[in-house]
């Protein structure tokens, strides 16, 4: 009973690391490249916008890379 215990525990663990460690590689990959759209559109960036986009959530990240196709500042795309 204990190994077995042990061993559905440990799959558990790996099974939920895997999936937040692909969620995570999906937010920095969505970041990189609206951070590369930006310096393309609005280089140089102050250095804020880092700051606010590697702790953006992805809700907040889909927001802006639809924002970026219109926005004719920083200000707007952040919706300030």
């Amino acid at each position: 009973g204990l190994e077995r215990g042990l061993e559905q525990g440990l799959e558990r663990g790996l099974e939920q690391g895997l999936e937040r460690g692909l969620e995570q590689g999906l937010v920095q990959g969505r970041a990189a490249i609206l951070l590369r759209q930006m310096h393309r559109r609005f280089d140089p960036l102050p250095t804020w916008v880092e700051e606010r986009i590697t702790t953006a959530t992805t809700d907040e990240l889909d927001l802006w890379s639809d924002r970026i196709l219109d926005a004719r500042s920083l200000e707007e795309l952040f919706g300030r």
